[in-house]
């Protein structure tokens, strides 16, 4: 049975193949491609070799196909993915824009990808080391949500850490309920892996000082790994800050860098690394996934990761 496990939406990506073409003009489409921030986050660990689980819903189609497919292949546990004949495989359509931003519509709040109930802890196996939950797969449905939050709650009383991106995603905040979930959520973490806007906005405070010694007031919170994108990463603990480069590399495709980052730290944990060294792995991961157009088609395995980190030296700031 798998060391790490998540829950959330498994869905399909159809992206426009070039920046600058809005998604409401008749024009191409690139895919499909197996998606969803759980799915890439648990695809990522899989590859790195370690046991990796989801709990998921896909409908019997060809999409759902298209995901279970690429997850086997990789190795992660799919024992508790549900096939739906009453419902199609969720979707998102994406595209991006020469200033960096993305603009994703989403087809799967309604669809089986939020569908699934939580599954008794034990049914995960009694090595579960750490449990991922991702703040789009709160926001994407409540009662989907109170089900993520059923099993954390389960596991979390068994002995298993929690690790949570808030992954906000302005077009799934449609529920005040989101922010009582973000809450419960954040009291359970151990590891916490948030972008500079979601820092300043779970903790309600100005700058990310302030923010930081707020998020550590819960006695939970051993780790924040904080993701500023291109300008690379700071580890903090009560005790420790460490902060990090990003290794250059020609980027086709963001989407997914952050979630193959978090698996990838998670893995470096796991090994006994120590905070540079996981964040560096998981530096590399993200930078690996960025290379190839689809969220989870980047090179990513022990072998390339290693590669990389032997031909660049990422800074230390």
């Amino acid at each position: 049975m798998a060391s790490i496990w998540t829950m959330g939406e498994l869905l399909c990506e159809v992206m426009r193949p070039e920046k600058d073409m809005p998604l409401n003009e008749t024009n191409v489409f690139w895919g499909p491609y197996p998606s969803g921030a759980p799915g890439i986050f648990i695809d990522t660990v899989a590859r790195l070799g370690h046991k990796a689980g989801i709990v998921g819903g896909v409908g019997r189609d060809d999409f759902g196909k298209c995901l279970l497919d690429r997850l086997e292949k990789s190795g992660v546990d799919c024992a508790q993915i549900t096939e739906y004949d009453d419902g199609t495989t969720g979707v998102a359509f994406v595209t991006y824009f020469a200033d960096g931003s993305r603009r994703f519509l989403y087809h799967f709040p309604e669809t089986p990808a939020t569908r699934p109930k939580a599954p008794r802890p034990e049914a995960l196996g009694e090595d579960v080391r750490y449990f991922h939950i991702m703040g789009c797969s709160l926001m994407a449905k409540q009662e989907f949500g109170q089900e993520i939050l059923k099993l954390m709650r389960g596991l979390s009383e068994r002995g298993s850490k929690i690790a949570f991106d808030p992954n906000i995603r302005p077009e799934l905040m449609k529920d005040e309920g989101v922010y009582q979930m973000i809450r419960e959520v954040i009291a359970h973490t151990s590891i916490l892996f948030p972008g500079v806007a979601e820092l300043l906005m779970i903790s309600g405070k100005e700058t990310v000082a302030e923010a930081v010694e707020a998020c550590f007031m819960h006695p939970n919170l051993e780790i924040i790994v904080l993701k500023d994108g291109g300008r690379g990463c700071t580890v903090y603990t009560r005790n420790e800050q460490i902060s990090l480069g990003t290794f250059s590399v020609p980027e086709r495709d963001p989407t997914g860098a952050g979630d193959c980052f978090d698996g990838a730290f998670l893995c470096g944990l796991l090994e006994g690394k120590s905070l540079k060294e996981a964040a560096t792995m998981a530096s590399a991961a993200a930078a690996l996934n960025v290379m190839n157009l689809g969220p989870m088609e980047g090179d990513i395995s022990r072998e390339t990761i290693a590669k990389l980190m032997a031909e660049q030296d990422i800074n230390v700031k």
